[in-house]
């Protein structure tokens, strides 16, 4: 369980002044210019020491993603940040942005420093309006007070930060789709390499992060590398929001240490499933794009990228997702499969053809209106569109559905019999 002096967002539930007073008074803003003084590297060397890794759902190592970025360039070099956060079941993002924005602020300046960037823009979803206002007031408190701007913090370096308003795409939350959102272009993703590490925003060095990994930036720099190093586990430290919503009693959202094992932290902060515990189903323990987990799994699965991928299954944005027996979990799943067909941006084949396929076929496994030949047939389009694609939206339509196939295939199974025999009823 994590220690209140060890939680970082200590304002998520909004109960306290969200303005710069209030920040202040949390131990924001304290000492920045000394962090700037100590220099790129030593930023740098200190984030990767904490062992941050990416906390938008691929968990690349924070601190080498930065390192990436030219030492030396004559073009200019721009921080990113991926306010977009359009997974399903994913509000982890927004809780920051609309009750510690300065955090995201003061992070982005530091993080800023340590890859050598003076620019860096906020791309935060359409829908977010009330989350983009208290980030903008932010922002401008910031500018007023100095502590962004030229010679922020008074520490000799200038930097300027920017909020531009997404559409809604859900395909825009990639980097590179992002990028060429951002740039005034349809958003789709670009191939790589290049990598925008050396060709990003405007053909210019850029790295893309999620907002929670830059939030958190400057409570390791003041806390040191160490100390988040030794939260949670080996290979998967620090602290983690997890959005917890479905059928718990009490859905919220909850800083605790990765590693975290999933049932207590259902039943500790959420107040447990809805019925008791052996009342639940299934569990997407990450957002909507990776597998589910049944019941069996949920009793022992630990909330960390290594322990989660152990189990075939995905940390992702760490949205849990708990789906109790009352649960259509065909269904459910045949829901998010016309999600994807409907967000795919349409540029790769597998991607464009086959989330239309695999929405189609579920809808007739929705009904029983298939053959069990047709599950493996299924199972197998899914593994022809998972890895083929230029992004990872065709992993995300995939996963879900190998994941009903490989832990509720006898539902499945159970529906075609039974649609079978009404047929076989009906003919008679």
């Amino acid at each position: 369980m994590l220690h209140d002096r060890d939680r970082i967002f200590t304002n998520l539930y909004g109960f306290h002044d969200v303005g710069l007073t209030g920040a202040r008074s949390r131990g924001d803003w304290d000492g920045t210019k000394d962090l700037i003084a100590k220099g790129r590297d030593w930023i740098i060397d200190e984030v990767k020491a904490s062992g941050l890794r990416g906390r938008g759902g691929a968990g690349f190592g924070t601190g080498m993603k930065w390192s990436f970025m030219p030492k030396d360039s004559d073009r200019p070099q721009y921080l990113v940040v991926n306010a977009d956060e359009g997974e399903p079941g994913t509000c982890k993002d927004r809780e920051i942005m609309r009750h510690d924005p300065h955090k995201l602020i003061e992070g982005s300046l530091l993080a800023a420093v340590g890859m050598g960037a003076n620019t860096a823009y906020v791309y935060i979803r359409g829908e977010f309006y009330r989350e983009a206002e208290v980030l903008q007031r932010a922002i401008d408190e910031a500018y007023d007070a100095g502590l962004i701007g030229r010679d922020a913090c008074g520490s000799g370096w200038d930097f300027d930060m920017y909020i531009h308003r997404g559409a809604g795409a859900y395909v825009c939350g990639e980097e590179t789709a992002l990028i060429e959102s951002l740039e005034g272009k349809k958003g789709q993703p670009r191939l790589k390499p290049p990598f925008p590490a050396n060709v990003g925003l405007y053909g210019c060095p850029t790295t893309v992060n999620n907002v929670e990994s830059i939030a958190v930036v400057s409570a390791i720099l003041r806390r040191g590398g160490s100390w988040f190093a030794g939260l949670g586990r080996p290979n998967n430290t620090g602290t983690k929001l997890f959005n917890i919503s479905g059928h718990v009693n009490d859905p919220c959202t909850v800083e605790e240490e990765m590693g975290v094992p999933l049932r207590e932290l259902i039943e500790r902060h959420a107040g447990g499933v809805r019925g008791g515990w052996d009342n639940l189903l299934a569990i997407i323990p990450g957002g909507s794009s990776v597998p589910l987990v049944p019941k069996s799994v949920c009793e022992t699965l630990r909330m960390d990228f290594d322990s989660c991928q152990e189990c075939q299954t995905g940390l992702g944005t760490a949205a849990i997702m708990v789906m109790d027996r009352s649960t259509d979990i065909v269904r459910a799943i045949t829901r998010l499969s016309r999600f994807y067909k409907h967000e795919s941006c349409g540029q790769c084949t597998p991607c464009r053809e086959g989330t239309g396929w695999m929405w189609r076929m579920m809808e007739r496994l929705c009904r029983g209106d298939a053959s069990v030949e047709e599950i493996d047939l299924l199972d197998e389009v899914t593994r022809q569109v998972e890895g083929h694609t230029i992004c990872a939206l065709g992993d995300a339509a995939a996963w879900p559905i190998q994941g009903l196939i490989r832990h509720f295939r006898p539902e499945l199974e159970r529906r075609i019999t039974a649609y079978q025999a009404s047929q076989a009823n009906q003919a008679a």
